[in-house]
């Protein structure tokens, strides 16, 4: 998924948190919720720092680097 549409994506996650906090929705809704967006910024953060790392890397070391930052990312 390219970055901006990942951006994009927490941006709506986010606004409907909002929108729940402000109908009052129930707090084990809201943070479910919550909890998405906890994971959609760890994929994009991952997503930013692969790309970035990438670019100076041999193509078959992609894969590897991207599983190594992923795990970095999840501690």
């Amino acid at each position: 998924m390219e970055l901006s549409q990942r951006i994009s994506r927490v941006i709506g996650q986010l606004k409907g948190i909002q929108k729940m906090v402000e109908e009052k929705r129930d707090c084990g809704d809201v943070l479910q919720q919550v909890s998405a967006v906890k994971k959609a910024i760890d994929a994009l953060s991952k997503e930013i720092v692969v790309s970035n790392i990438c670019e100076f890397l041999p193509h078959k070391d992609v894969e590897k680097v991207s599983r190594m930052i992923e795990r970095a990312i999840n501690l």
